[in-house]
């Protein structure tokens, strides 16, 4: 049963965004828990395998690719990547009922570090948090304060209110209830403007390359002509933005596709993902901004890479030991960029780059340097089939855009493409499984957000204080 209360909390994520459920379950797992602490960390893991199953669901679909050959891979795919996640939430969840015993408050803080950690420990997955279930609607501005965690921190605030108000603290919970409400009402963004009659145009291009056909020697040439004839159609943008691995060949090698996607391009500047192999023989995932006659004005390469999927981890090291075919210089993968994640695009001005997966690090975007135009996500989401990975992606663009206050250009290989204004409102978009081009003005950037300053500081004080306050606070009671 707790397994089946974590499935309901799941269908608050994308593509469901029944955000309520996540609550109403939450709310009801703290009524039921346990006061000993190892049967706490029992429940609280057993709702969270449900909760990553629903949630993570999509996680199956790269291994649908060659089924034949990876098929069989999926169901323990997902079954230890529910399982795995869960652990966090089991494991802070005995921390917090050790810690404030008798205390459900103590295990609703914990799951707030939970998330946190999960979002940081093995190089981080902060897929699905808690706090996402908001990204649809006005609350979700709260992330520009405290970025992702502030929103999670509020879902479980309003679980306990929940909680309280059918337990022996209903005043508590009525007041809690009070003030998230109030606290919602606030965080309504500012109605949408028109965008700057100067502001420059850029065109999104989505090719719609299937994962099965888009390295096929026999398809992919069929891909690029597609993005190349959409690239000159209709009058000139001031920006051109293809996706992630758009063109299917070695930067190394395309001078002559270079050439016909220059002309395409009439002289605008003309972002793409391809890859390339460097001088020390590493190969990298990356973004370059092309400008007039084909010339490569900035290559980014991808930083924060896919355990797993784009390297093995500890190959490097494997490989100092004799244990070949592993590590990044042995051709094994990719190996991740060190450049700073900045690039310039001529006559609109400084951009953060973001290749897929990156998009999903709140606390890694920025440099620390002037404050950027835009931030520019390219992405292939065809891995993640049709479901929920393609839509979860997306939401958490959108949060990348509130934390920060900035417009966001997302692209990807099958959707979902759009233009993404300061407040994480998508403006335009093309949608999943479709080919097509977008011409979409830049929405102005905003202001410079407290998230966008502080990172995670500000919510990891509050967190602190919170659980100093639980834990006096149970230490008087229990006097």
């Amino acid at each position: 049963m707790l397994a089946l209360g974590g499935a309901v909390a799941g269908l608050g994520q994308a593509p469901q965004d029944l955000w309520f459920l996540t609550i109403l379950a939450l709310a009801a797992l703290f009524l039921v828990l346990d006061q000993n602490s190892r049967s706490a960390a029992f429940q609280v893991w057993a709702f969270g395998v449900g909760y990553f199953a629903v949630s993570l669901r999509w996680i199956i679909e790269p291994f649908l690719v060659d089924a034949a050959n990876h098929g069989w891979m999926a169901p323990f795919a997902i079954t230890s990547m529910a399982a795995g996640a869960a652990l966090f939430w089991g494991g802070f969840a005995y921390i917090g009922a050790r810690v404030a015993p008798r205390a459900v408050g103590g295990i609703a803080l914990a799951l707030v570090w939970a998330e946190l950690a999960r979002a940081h420990v093995l190089t981080g997955f902060p897929w699905a948090l808690l706090g996402h279930i908001w990204v649809p609607t006005p609350l979700a501005q709260l992330a520009a304060i405290g970025g992702p965690h502030l929103l999670t921190l509020f879902t479980i605030g309003a679980a306990w209110a929940v909680y309280a108000l059918f337990g022996q603290v209903r005043i508590a919970g009525g007041g809690m209830l009070l003030g998230l409400i109030g606290l919602g009402a606030w965080a309504v963004p500012s109605p949408f403007e028109p965008a700057d009659a100067n502001a420059p145009i850029v065109r999104l291009v989505q090719p719609n390359a299937p994962q099965d056909q888009k390295w096929d020697p026999a398809y992919r040439d069929v891909f690029l002509n597609r993005m190349i004839t959409m690239t000159g159609q209709g009058a000139r943008p001031d920006l051109i933005v293809w996706p992630e691995t758009a063109v299917p060949y070695l930067l190394n090698y395309v001078h002559g596709d270079l050439v016909l996607m220059a002309e395409a391009a009439r002289g605008a500047p003309l972002v793409f993902g391809i890859q390339r192999r460097s001088e020390n023989l590493h190969y990298h995932n990356s973004l370059v901004v092309m400008g007039q006659g084909g010339t490569l004005r900035s290559t980014y390469d991808k930083r924060h890479l896919v355990p797993f999927g784009e390297y093995i981890p500890g190959g490097d090291l494997l490989g100092q030991f004799g244990i070949r075919g592993l590590a990044a210089s042995d051709g094994a993968g990719f190996a991740a960029g060190t450049a700073p994640p900045r690039i310039n695009l001529p006559g609109i001005g400084d951009a953060i780059p973001l290749i897929c997966y990156e998009g999903i690090f709140a606390e890694e975007i920025g440099d620390g340097g002037a404050r950027p135009r835009l931030l520019l996500l390219i992405t292939n989401d065809a891995w993640f089939g049709e479901a929920a990975g393609p839509y979860q992606h997306l939401a958490q663009a959108r949060l990348r855009a509130i934390e920060q206050g900035l417009p966001m250009v997302r692209v990807a290989n099958t959707g979902v493409s759009a233009m993404i204004d300061p407040f994480g409102r998508i403006i335009a978009s093309l949608p999943l499984n479709s080919d097509g081009a977008l011409d979409v003005a830049l929405p102005t950037t905003g202001a410079a957000t407290l998230y966008s300053r502080f990172s995670d500081w500000l919510l990891f004080g509050i967190l602190m204080l919170l659980t100093l306050g639980c834990y006096l606070t149970q230490r008087r009671d229990s006097d």
